[in-house]
């Protein structure tokens, strides 16, 4: 296969992944946890003592996805996984929770984009890093003030997607190392 074919294959992959966080965050949130509420989310332990709700997981894994999404397939493929994922969102969120939902995804995708796109060439490692960080921030305080008018859960929230993102910047180092090896250039 031609470097271009690989970097397109990849970056559907990606896509395909990125879009599976919603329902997947979704799915954990209502399954998986060490303590699941009657009617409210399951959570698990993030750090000793701090817990969050068991959807972060994934939605820590769709910020980074959304960066390979972009680094394979260009930016209006980014943004048109934004507009998908915001999408999924509103679909399968809790109906008091949509438009927090929709908004804060929307919201940190999009600056996560706006960050990931100028560190790109400096380093792929340290661009999913930095608008990793600031799409989890933004994600985490933006959906907990839209939805619950309270900041009193945001470090289980923001330590819960960084786990996802720190799981994840080995595999980006490996691709980086692998595309340099390859000659697979970023679109």
């Amino acid at each position: 296969m031609d470097r271009l074919t690989v970097r397109r294959a990849e970056g559907f992959a990606y896509l395909a992944l990125f879009a599976a966080c919603i329902p997947l965050a979704n799915w954990l949130i209502e399954n998986v946890g060490t303590f699941c509420a009657p009617d409210g989310p399951c959570v698990l332990a993030v750090w000793p003592g701090i817990s969050a709700p068991s959807g972060v997981l994934a939605i820590g894994a769709a910020l980074v996805l959304r960066d390979l999404v972009q680094r394979r397939l260009g930016v209006n493929w980014a943004f048109a996984a934004i507009a998908v994922g915001a999408l999924l969102s509103g679909l399968l969120a809790a109906p008091a929770l949509v438009l927090a939902s929709v908004a804060a995804f929307v919201l940190s995708e999009t600056a996560d984009l706006a960050v990931f796109t100028p560190l790109q060439r400096r380093g792929l490692v340290l661009a999913v890093a930095a608008s990793g960080v600031v799409g989890i921030l933004i994600d985490s305080m933006l959906f907990l003030w839209l939805a619950f008018g309270s900041m009193e859960f945001l470090w289980g929230q923001v330590i819960g997607k960084a786990w996802a993102l720190v799981a994840a910047l080995p595999f980006v180092h490996i691709l980086r190392l692998r595309d340099r090896r390859l000659g697979v250039v970023p679109a």
